[in-house]
């Protein structure tokens, strides 16, 4: 019994130093990532574009858009879309194995992009830089405050009339409430499979609207990306020009 219990206390002890750990900076999840990148079967489910960011990046194109920049770009399905698009394109993110894969495939296809590594909430681009500012699957790796400053980022990058076009986990996903809630709709699973062992942020339609409060939402729609129960919100928004 006392075996039992010295236990007991030890596993919580190590749970709860690993959230701890994991709470001095919620949007570690590019460290998954960035293992995941380095591998043919990690890159494959990766590699093709959503059909809605190249919608929406045509018709932007189209009325004069140049400027983009892929946010948590990952291994560039997105970049290298722009870039075929005539974008100016900047590949951005925190994991080092997808910006070299990245930069290996624009290479092969003659792509000039632009890479940049750093942290999605602490943006080193100039106020007022793109036209586009594309995010999927990428923002909601963090706390509220990281997804907040974040966003903050994204609307202070944006040149005026600048368009955002990302998503952000729905509190219908499968996966809301699983794990611990280390702060308020924020979710982790330090014994789970892939990046829920980091945060996850979920938002309602309320929730969603607070969060870009600043930025003229232009749609919003809450989609099962990859099948039941992966729900996802899709949003639009544009930086206002007054």
């Amino acid at each position: 019994m006392l075996r039992a219990k010295w236990r007991v206390a030890m596993q919580r002890a190590a749970f709860t130093q690993e959230l701890e750990k994991i709470m001095q900076g919620t949007a570690t999840a590019y460290q998954i990532w960035d293992e995941r990148w380095q591998s043919d079967a990690g890159r494959e489910e990766w590699l093709n574009p959503d059909p809605r960011v190249l919608r929406l990046a045509q018709r932007l194109r189209e009325a004069g858009a140049l400027t983009a920049l892929d946010l948590g770009c990952g291994v560039g399905r997105h970049s290298l879309a722009l870039a075929r698009l005539g974008y100016v394109t900047t590949a951005f993110d925190a994991s080092l194995s997808g910006l070299q894969y990245t930069r290996k495939l624009a290479a092969e296809d003659g792509l000039g992009l632009i890479f940049e590594r750093g942290n999605m909430n602490a943006l080193g681009f100039p106020d007022a830089s793109f036209d586009l500012v594309v995010s999927i699957n990428v923002v909601y790796h963090g706390d509220e405050s990281v997804v907040r400053q974040t966003l903050s980022e994204v609307k202070r990058v944006l040149k005026p009339g600048g368009v955002y076009h990302g998503t952000m986990l729905s509190k219908r996903n499968h996966h809301y409430g699983a794990g611990t809630e280390v702060s308020p709709n924020t979710f982790v699973k330090p014994d789970g499979d892939g990046d829920k062992m980091h945060p996850h942020y979920f938002c309602d339609a309320g929730g969603l609207v607070s969060l870009f409060d600043g930025f003229s939402i232009l749609s919003m729609e809450d989609v099962e990306q990859k099948g039941p129960g992966t729900w996802h919100w899709y949003v639009t928004a544009e930086r206002p020009t007054g």
